[in-house]
């Protein structure tokens, strides 16, 4: 299987009921601000560099972000500080995030623990572990991979999961820093949620900083 095939597979996957229920309700109701949209209101497929070494592996995707535009974290709060920051960082084209766009980013991929926009921004345990299956066929499919950011707790506890390692002895904070096998580094910042970013919990700076720090770990 390649990247191609793997997004063909995941964006007709129905295995959770309550996500399917939700990412299509959304899509049908909208929000005002896009009553003229046509929602992706599917799983949402990861996106960037088939030869990334630096993977960023978020929650979930938004209602009216992912959910709406089809790429992660694009259409919402989220990629509106996290896209200039990539470009800050020579890590994207562009600083800005948009369906049908010409952005490129270089060395990097986009995905998230789960592939469907959850209610409340909440998945459940069973739907962290239906998804788990997908993280492991698209992680496995991009090789060159050496360095695994992870926005939030559930992000980190998911990428231990599909590792093998204990949370207790990998606890979350903002820039913790955990070796893996094969030379490999587990890396962890606080999501780029608006929840964070406007409440001053997460700042340009402490994001870029551990961006940075990625990406000289991936050599990059």
């Amino acid at each position: 299987m390649d990247l191609v095939r793997f997004r063909e597979e995941l964006t007709a996957c129905r295995l959770c009921p309550r996500l399917v229920a939700w990412r299509e309700e959304v899509g049908r109701t909208k929000r005002r601000a896009y009553r003229d949209w046509h929602y992706w209101a599917k799983p949402v497929p990861g996106f960037g560099d088939p030869q990334a070494r630096l993977v960023l592996f978020g929650l979930a995707p938004g209602a009216h972000g992912s959910n709406r535009t089809g790429r992660p974290f694009t259409g919402d709060a989220s990629g509106t500080f996290l896209y200039p920051l990539l470009y800050e960082a020579g890590l994207a084209s562009q600083p800005t995030s948009e369906p049908g766009d010409d952005l490129r980013l270089f060395g990097v991929y986009l995905t998230a623990a789960v592939r469907c926009a959850p209610p409340g921004n909440k998945p459940t345990r069973e739907e962290l572990l239906a998804c788990s299956a997908w993280t492991r066929v698209e992680l496995g499919l991009l090789p060159e991979a050496r360095v695994y950011l992870a926005l939030g707790r559930v992000a980190l506890e998911a990428l231990l999961d599909h590792f093998g390692l204990k949370k207790s002895a990998h606890p979350f904070f903002h820039g913790a820093h955990y070796p893996l096998p094969q030379g490999r580094h587990l890396l962890a910042s606080y999501h780029v949620s608006r929840q964070n970013t406007q409440t001053g919990r997460l700042t340009r700076e402490m994001f870029l900083e551990v961006l940075l720090r990625a990406k000289a770990l991936a050599g990059l």
